[in-house]
């Protein structure tokens, strides 16, 4: 142990004036406090801690270290664990650490560089005999702290005990399966339990694929009909897309009030328990795609005096969702909706309303006894906002009022305007939110100040943009040659771009890619010519992602092996996401051998996106995009969103798409697909390709064809099994090719014929 300097300690108390005699018998006192440098010192202190003391922890790197803070306080009195400078106190490697006892403060911890190997990095509780209760834990930052393995399971902070308080932490790019933020009521001591959760900025949340990706946990299916009493308000949720389920309330009384939801992929959902409360949130999708609401599941539920904005979520992810219900339901399944209200809520530009959404013969009971009343629902582009999927006469509907442009939900027996009426709705403006006047107040009403990026988390600590962003960085211009790409990718930094010269290059060795980089020739004259010798020409590693623009890329110095790739990603688990950009490019020459596929993918990688453009593949044996290697039908998939637009696929042995999702989990949105004015000649027709098929979707949430001409090539084969996915074909012209394959009529089309 140390003492702690007077430097110190005036520096992190920012006093620059002259000193006083208080301020001198403050400082004293805490001189006779002791810095610790290791757990078993720190272990030490808290045994002697009596409440009022402060331990600061030294700075520095603290390594591997698993802490233990026990301790018991008194009210307004509480024993206070901190660093000595905020900021300077870093958590590393496999560290993580376990608070139990009352009165606790534990402020300032860092951790970075690593992950826990226990089931979270911070832990209130540190056995089921020792929970904390009354104890705070402030200004926190957890950052990117992940296992390599994508599906290993852990949390960020486990809240156990009662009247625990979570606030001004900073929580950001949590990238592999398990909850950010859970409160746990395993135990009768973890229930009614009173928390609060405020202040806190929740960052970017990486799209998982899979369930196991929500921000917010309040309790489990086990337990969802007993109290948590759990408070929920000024918190700011940034980017939060790991499924559908930001928020998931898993037990009764929770309360979520003031907090901002800023394009976040999901939900605040409801999902077990009854008598939430809901009250004064943003919720800001900015038109983003999947951004979604609010979602009511279970009795006696309010909604009231929020504001939802420019949310796209479609069906679960609505921006107001009111689903139906398992009659008898088992408590892990969907409780009918009852006695729930959604009432002055503002709605502006969002795409989907729902009403007894999840209808199925399941899920067959719809809601009764519920009130949606005094809503004010504008939207100036789009006049089919509601969508109703069973019978909605047990919600009654008064003083809401619709832009004219909104058509009245289909009712059944009733006159369809019950309930509304059209106006032109005049909105004031003011700090980026719009307000209406109305005779009841609508949309939030609390004088509270919004949460946003800057008044929430953690002051002292840069924030982070984990968004994957090409051509921000700098130009680097490589001349033709053997291995000029490798060499030069080796110096490369997040956002640079390699600009190749006109000529030929030749790789001998496979191109590592753990940035986001850009590949780009002139966008006038004859392309860059790359071919390569080693399989694959690109490798994509933890954290890389790949634009390639206006390129030759051909397989004709590939050695003769099956199995090559253009682009592979890790044979191993990739917790990072990737984008992959392919446009304006010539891809040719892929067939010196069985099974050459353009993207070779491996099990438990993932893709945010991938965007082929302008680019034409002649003579592959493989596929071009062959995304199925998550076949255990529990929900995973290898993609979210695929575009292809005005391409060419000619002499194509395996498929140009090959979608899989299986499984029934409901909990993410993809894969989604349009694809857009392109051309498909002698496709699929290979001996191994499994699929038997030109374009293969099985699972897909959203499919758009539109404008495809296919000649002479395999069949488009549709697998719909998940949810209610929205297919659509337009404008498709097969020639000389097999028939479309459907295992259902779930989908519509229009001008698709077959010659």
């Amino acid at each position: 142990m140390a003492v702690i300097s007077i430097a110190i300690l005036l520096t992190a108390c920012n006093t620059t004036k002259t000193t006083t005699s208080s301020e001198v018998s403050q400082l004293t006192d805490i001189l006779n406090r002791t810095v610790v440098n290791t757990p078993s010192e720190l272990s030490d202190a808290m045994q002697t801690a009596e409440p009022g003391d402060i331990i600061y922890l030294a700075s520095g790197t603290w390594t591997d270290v698993e802490l233990k803070i026990e301790g018991y306080g008194k009210e307004g009195d509480t024993i206070t664990v901190m660093p000595v400078e905020k900021g300077k106190t870093i958590f590393e490697g496999t560290s993580n650490v376990k608070i139990g006892g009352e009165y606790l403060h534990v402020s300032g911890l860092v951790f970075k560089n690593g992950y826990t190997e226990t089931s979270s990095v911070i832990n209130l509780q540190i056995d089921k005999d020792t929970p904390a209760n009354h104890c705070r834990v402030s200004e926190c930052v957890i950052d990117d702290y992940n296992p390599s393995e994508r599906f290993d399971t852990d949390y960020w902070i486990e809240i156990y005990g009662k009247y625990n308080r979570l606030d001004h932490c900073y929580l950001v790019g949590k990238r592999n399966r398990g909850v950010t933020l859970a409160v746990r009521m395993k135990d009768e001591r973890d229930r009614e339990n009173f928390h609060r959760i405020d202040h806190n900025y929740f960052g970017y949340r990486a799209i998982l694929g899979s369930n196991g990706g929500e921000t917010l946990r309040i309790g489990t299916s086990h337990y969802s009909l007993s109290n948590s009493n759990t408070t929920v308000e000024d918190n700011y949720f940034e980017m939060c897309n790991g499924e559908l389920e930001i928020v998931s309330s898993k037990s009764c009384q929770n309360t979520f009030i003031n907090n901002t939801f800023y394009e976040c992929q999901g939900t605040l959902t409801m999902r077990h328990g009854n008598e939430t409360i809901v009250e004064n949130n943003y919720l800001i999708g900015n038109g983003k795609p999947s951004t979604g609401g609010i979602r009511i599941i279970n009795e006696k539920q309010t909604v009231r005096n929020n504001y939802l904005q420019g949310l796209t979520g479609y069906r679960f992810k609505g921006a107001l969702v009111i689903m139906n219900g398992v009659p008898n339901s088992p408590i892990n399944r969907y409780f009918p909706v009852i006695d729930s209200d959604m009432s002055n809520n503002l709605v502006i530009d969002c795409d989907h309303i729902q009403l007894c959404a999840g209808a199925d013969e399941e899920r067959s009971e719809p809601p009764s006894n519920c009130t949606f009343n005094n809503n004010v629902i504008s939207n100036t582009k789009k006049s089919k906002v509601f969508t109703v999927y069973d019978d909605i006469s047990g919600i009654s509907f008064n003083g809401n009022i619709l832009s004219p442009n909104i058509a009245y939900p289909e009712y059944q027996n009733r006159p369809e305007e019950s309930g509304f009426t059209l106006e032109d709705i005049t909105f004031t403006e003011s700090n980026g939110l719009k307000t209406v006047q109305s005779n009841t107040p609508v949309g939030p009403i609390t004088d509270r100040i919004r949460p946003n990026h800057s008044n929430t988390g953690v002051r002292w600590y840069p924030r982070v943009d984990y968004s994957i962003k090409f051509a921000e960085g700098k130009r680097v211009k490589v001349a033709p040659g053997e291995n000029t790409i490798y060499d030069a990718m080796k110096e490369l930094n997040e956002g640079d771009v390699l600009v190749l010269q006109p000529g030929d290059y030749l790789q001998t060795k496979s191109v590592k890619v753990n940035k986001a980089i850009r590949i780009e020739g002139p966008s006038v004259g004859p392309k860059p010519t790359i071919t390569f010798q080693r399989s694959p020409l690109f490798a994509l590693e933890n954290g890389g992602s790949l634009d390639l623009d206006h390129l030759n890329i051909s397989g004709s110095e590939s050695d003769d092996y099956s199995g090559n790739a253009v682009i592979r990603t890790s044979r191993y688990s990739m917790v990072d996401n990737y984008i992959l950009k392919v446009r304006n490019c010539d891809i040719e020459d892929l067939d010196v051998n069985h099974s050459f596929n353009f993207l070779k993918v491996y099990k438990n990688t993932f893709a945010d996106s991938i965007l082929i453009q302008n680019t034409t593949f002649k003579d592959v044996s493989g596929h071009i995009l062959n995304m199925n290697k998550e076949i255990d039908d529990t929900g995973i998939y290898n993609v979210e969103t695929v575009e292809i637009d005005n391409c060419q696929f000619e002499n194509i042995g395996g498929s140009a798409v090959n979608l899989y999702r299986g499984g029934r989990d409901e909990s993410t949105f993809g894969p989604m697909i349009w694809m857009r004015d392109s051309k498909l000649v002698n496709v699929g027709y290979d001996k191994r390709n499994a699929n038997e098929s030109a374009i293969a979707l099985h699972g897909v949430q959203h499919a758009e064809l539109t404008n495809l001409t296919i000649e002479d090539s395999r069949r488009i084969n549709l697998h719909l099994i998940v949810g209610d996915p929205v297919i659509k074909l337009n404008t498709i012209e097969m020639k000389n090719t097999e028939k479309l394959q459907s295992n259902s009529k779930a989908f519509s089309s229009e001008n698709v014929t077959n010659k």
